[in-house]
């Protein structure tokens, strides 16, 4: 169950409270009989490492689209490499 936080606009209390989301949200304060205010907090949960991108579980067609740039990828870094060398050795040749 989540945990909301609560501030009395009379004597400025902040009151932390566990509660279903369907539950009504508290009104009075118990200390001065103040109305209390829900608070917008940060959450605790927090979404760490992989597996929470489009890019660490894709679909089948998006794999096979990834794995096919890699292999492109690779096979221009290869010509171009060809070309380079086929010019170092036109380069040592004249």
């Amino acid at each position: 169950m989540p945990i909301y936080e609560y501030k009395c606009t009379k004597c400025n209390e902040v009151i932390e409270v566990i509660q279903k989301m369907n539950d009504e949200p508290l009104s009075k304060c118990n200390e001065c009989g103040g109305k209390l205010k829900k608070m917008i907090t940060n959450t605790s949960f927090v979404l760490k490492g992989s597996g929470w991108y489009v890019t660490d579980y894709p679909s089948e067609n998006r794999e096979k689209a990834m794995k096919a740039k890699k292999s492109a990828g690779k096979k221009e870094a290869s010509a171009d490499q060809k070309k380079d060398s086929k010019k170092k050795e036109t380069a040592k040749t004249e």
